[in-house]
């Protein structure tokens, strides 16, 4: 059992530093205002999976083989010994940040010390992480029960004296409800609004962003980068309903941002939810994607994939 806490900490440890790059490359691409956030949002996905998945192909001209140069070593987990052209190959690497272990199979530490602190730090990751995981499984659980008592107005809309603001709750069965007080509003932007955050099941992605975040809590930057990506949610959120708008309605759109207080749920997909100045200055500013912008956004998706997806080979 202390084996095993040890030695998961320790790639836990190497993906934390890993994912840490590589979303601050996300980052410096966000800085980028051409880039569509719905573009962003998908570039997130990157960083999200190296935080989980410490196994990878290699990649010659990706920006692990850069950074082995200098400060990592590289750890075959299973080579085949033949490759398919110049660019792919099949063995499969690890990325070893730490280079803490003489053996990794199963890992053996250069230094009692070392193995004594990762033995200690891998049981106090995962009590916080799991009482972490926990707090936020209530938190859920605490939220879909209280939605139970909001009244059906129309087909998936619902409305509740215990929200704020209109959001989206649940996951499998997804309902829209807003507050009592605003039920005879003109919601139409509204529920374009959730209803584009049901389609691209931006509940689900919520919940799997907090759960990486709680597996990396010891990380300050990981809830950096989770509260940006749940603020890239709503503003590809935004740029998906306004990609069916036209000039007028994009005023209206904007207008109706600012009628309606921000949500303060943590589970749910708020139409008040980010920073409403910088969506407002988005969606003021924003152009329909052209096929050229569209073409440009699938290959930068495609370049950003192998470079920080690969292992160094």
């Amino acid at each position: 059992m202390t084996q095993a806490v040890s030695s998961i900490f320790y790639w836990v440890f190497n993906m934390s530093i890993v994912s840490t790059v590589v979303g601050g490359v996300i980052v410096l691409l966000r800085l980028i205002k051409k880039i569509p956030r719905r573009v962003i949002r998908i570039l997130w996905v990157i960083p999200a999976i190296r935080a989980v998945v410490p196994v990878f192909f290699g990649g010659r001209y990706g920006l692990m083989s850069l950074i082995s140069r200098f400060a990592t070593k590289t750890v075959v987990v299973y080579e085949s010994g033949w490759s398919i052209g110049e660019f792919l190959t099949p063995d499969l690497y690890l990325t070893n940040s730490v280079i803490g272990a003489a053996e990794y199979f199963p890992i053996v530490y250069k230094t009692n010390l070392l193995e004594n602190l990762f033995t200690v730090s891998g049981f106090i990751w995962i009590s916080v992480a799991a009482a972490i995981i926990i707090a936020l499984g209530v938190i859920y659980f605490t939220t879909m029960k209280e939605m139970k008592s909001a009244v059906m107005i129309k087909n998936g809309v619902y409305v509740s004296d215990k929200v704020t603001s209109p959001a989206v709750y649940g996951i499998f069965r997804p309902k829209i409800v807003v507050p009592s007080n605003d039920a005879e509003r003109d919601l139409t932007f509204v529920l374009m609004h959730e209803r584009a955050h049901i389609k691209a099941a931006d509940n689900f992605w919520r919940i799997v962003a907090f759960f990486i975040a709680a597996l990396h809590w010891f990380n300050p930057l990981a809830w950096i980068f989770l509260k940006l990506f749940l603020s890239d949610i709503e503003l590809a959120c935004d740029e998906r309903v306004l990609s069916k708008c036209t000039a007028e309605q994009k005023k209206q759109y904007a207008g109706a941002l600012l009628d309606f207080a921000p949500s303060k749920s943590v589970f749910s997909s708020a139409f008040g939810g980010a920073k409403i100045r910088t969506r407002i200055e988005n969606i003021l500013s924003y152009k329909k994607m052209t096929v050229i912008s569209a073409i440009g956004s699938a290959l930068l998706i495609a370049a950003a994939v192998y470079t920080l997806l690969t292992n160094a080979s």
